[in-house]
């Protein structure tokens, strides 16, 4: 008997992109003022995604794999509702968290536990829903008596480690991440990658970009590649010995 694919097991879609397009003006210098009343400057289009077809769907854990610029970045800002397309079509079922851009939902200024109630209602959190993990978030994200200080003091591994512990105690349906979560400190990271594997239990669909191939062939079943910003593999991890 043959093995089913993961598409087969799977039938309810959780992401979809059908002939998604995004590019970007991309200016090589800054003109003065008085160049800039008599000259444009210099600029020219630079696609991220070209034609872009994907269908993810709920409970996979997903790889997503290639050279810096192939539009790994662009793919999951799309896919999270950070950045629109310019052209296609792009569906998902449930609450998304994202944590690709880690200052989106932080103030500098504010301290860790008043970024914990700022950042978890950006992500879509209630109140009373943050009041109750609050405590739980704290004690996962394991940054001391730095809780209490202004997040502009804080060291990007710890920025991440707030973050992380904020988006994974909202409870999201999808939740996205990129190459941030499997670097620097190790406690963290195995905290991170158990609850990963807890969420991937609970049929939760994970999507991770990375350059870190031993950390995929662990934790995702499916991998999709891009190139030059197109999609030119998908399939299992077995992708990754072309990579």
């Amino acid at each position: 008997m043959k093995k089913k694919s993961i598409k087969q097991k799977k039938q309810s879609i959780a992401i979809e992109l059908k002939n998604v397009n995004k590019k970007y003006i991309v200016h090589h210098e800054k003109p003065t003022f008085i160049e800039n009343i008599v000259r444009s400057d210099q600029k020219e289009e630079f696609t991220a995604l070209a034609n872009v077809d994907l269908t993810i769907y709920q409970g996979e854990r997903v790889g997503i794999i290639g050279s810096n610029g192939a539009g790994k970045t662009t793919l999951l800002k799309i896919i999270s509702g950070i950045t629109t397309p310019d052209e296609g079509i792009v569906k998902t079922k449930g609450r998304i968290v994202s944590l690709i851009d880690l200052e989106a939902g932080f103030h500098p200024d504010l301290t860790g536990e008043e970024n914990i109630f700022l950042n978890g209602l950006v992500i879509g959190m209630s109140k009373e829903k943050i009041k109750k993990q609050f405590d739980k978030i704290i004690k996962f994200a394991d940054i001391g008596q730095f809780i209490s200080a202004p997040l502009y003091t804080y060291s990007s591994g710890m920025k991440l480690r707030l973050g992380f512990s904020v988006a994974v105690h909202a409870d999201p349906d999808i939740l996205v991440l990129d190459e941030g979560l499997v670097v620097g400190d190790n406690n963290f990271q195995k905290k991170a990658i158990s609850k990963i594997s807890q969420f991937a239990r609970n049929n939760k669909t994970i999507l991770m970009a990375t350059h870190m191939v031993s950390f995929l062939e662990k934790n995702v079943e499916r991998v999709v590649f891009l190139k030059k910003n197109k999609i030119v593999s998908d399939g299992d991890i077995s992708i990754l010995n072309k990579y």
